[in-house]
This record gives C-alpha cells, sequence and structure tokens, in this order.
C-alpha cells in the first residue's frame, strides 16, 4: 500500500523511473533526488522512512523463520520436495499440524479441499472439481508450490503435461498439487525425504534457509 502510494506522486508529476525495481537501492536513490513540491516532497519522504522501517521489520522475521525452521526436522524433509522453500514448509506445517491425525493421504487431501467431489446418477459415478472445504490456506500453498515443482521435477511435470491435454492447465495445476500432498502425507509418515529429490537443489535451499549441511 506505502509503494502504490509512492507510485502515484511520481505518476503525478510523470516520473517514470529508469531502474526495474523502484524501491531497491537504485531506485531509492533515484526517488530521494526527484523535484516535487514541499508538501509532496515531505509526503514522499515519510513513506520512504516508512518503507525502510518495513523491510526492518521483514529482515527481523525472515531471521526468526530461519531459526525457526532450522530446528524443525520436518520443515528440512518437506523442503526435499521441488517448489517447497523454507516459508512453504513452515506454512505446511503449521497447517497440517500433528501428522497422526490424518490416518492415511486422503483423509489430508479431504483437509485441503482438493479431493475431487463424486456425483452419483443411478448406477453412473463420476468426479467433478475439488470441493475447497477445509484450509485454504494449505490448499493455497501447495498449488503455489505445484507451479513450482513441474518446472523442476521430471515426474511431476509429465504428470501435469498428460493431466493438461485432457483437462486443461488450470486443472493440471490443482492434480499436481493434490498428488504433492500424498507425497507430503507418506513422507512425514515414514520420515523420509522425497524419492525423486535434487540433491543439488535441495542443498540449495537448505544453504540458504541456514541448515546445517
Amino acid at each position: 500500500m506505502v509503494k502504490n502510494k509512492v507510485h502515484a506522486l511520481t505518476d503525478k508529476y510523470g516520473y517514470l523511473c529508469e531502474f526495474s525495481d523502484m524501491f531497491g537501492a537504485l531506485g531509492l536513490r533515484w526517488l530521494k533526488t526527484r523535484e516535487m513540491g514541499e508538501l509532496d516532497l515531505l509526503i514522499l519522504e515519510n513513506h520512504l522512512r516508512h518503507i525502510e522501517s518495513i523491510n526492518l521489520q521483514i529482515d527481523v522475521a525472515d531471521e526468526a523463520i530461519k531459526m525457526r525452521a532450522c530446528e524443525d526436522e520436518d520443515v528440512r524433509l518437506l523442503m526435499s520436495l521441488p517448489g517447497i522453500d523454507v516459508r512453504t514448509a513452515l506454512l505446511l506445517k503449521s497447517e497440517i499440524g500433528p501428522i497422526a491425525r490424518f490416518e492415511d493421504y486422503k483423509k489430508l487431501v479431504s483437509w485441503a479441499g482438493l479431493a475431487p467431489r463424486v456425483h452419483q446418477s443411478g448406477n453412473v459415478l463420476w468426479n467433478g472439481d475439488v470441493s475447497k472445504c477445509g484450509s485454504s490456506i494449505l490448499r493455497w500453498a501447495i498449488v503455489e508450490a505445484a507451479r513450482t515443482a513441474v518446472r523442476y521435477d521430471e515426474k511431476l511435470g509429465e504428470f501435469y503435461g498428460r493431466v493438461k491435454a485432457r483437462r486443461g492447465g488450470s486443472k493440471a495445476i490443482v492434480a499436481v498439487g493434490n498428488k504433492m500432498l500424498k507425497i507430503v502425507w507418506v513422507m512425514l509418515v515414514r520420515r523420509e525425504s522425497y524419492s525423486g529429490v535434487n540433491k543439488e537443489l535441495y542443498e540449495g535451499k537448505l544453504n540458504r534457509a541456514g541448515f546445517d549441511m
């Protein structure tokens, strides 16, 4: 919201930032040299101080996240799955809770609202769209992770391609999310890393998150 207000000020004076990130180091330096009316300049300076304060709070939160993650073996396991970084792993752990409360993977998939609705007409059964019941946060997190996973994992990418050819890209991504949650359940129950882990990518994620290698 604060950044949008800064954009509104630069638009008012017709300024077009020459840098890709207006709020990076070079962009901020550029902003501080803009000529504006006295009141607008004061408003801009207040917004920039606010942004600096928010960035500091984000840095503090990031360090706290890394410290918490490094103490959690479940997070380490989850990060072996493509598409899941330290923040996503912590979010999944928070939403799932103790994995023992889900007696099988179907219960976890259902909790995330990714189980397809079953329709019946006479003796005919067919699957419809996902139910979207349960944890919307868990559903969002695993679907977003799926968007990345299909680019880096051969098996998940091939699965995505097959479903996409039949049902379209959006439903294919949801199907990948469904499949990934099943894998998550197995990983957490068996205390095993992802069987198809890309060691180079995995070690890179662990290193960035501050885990001991």
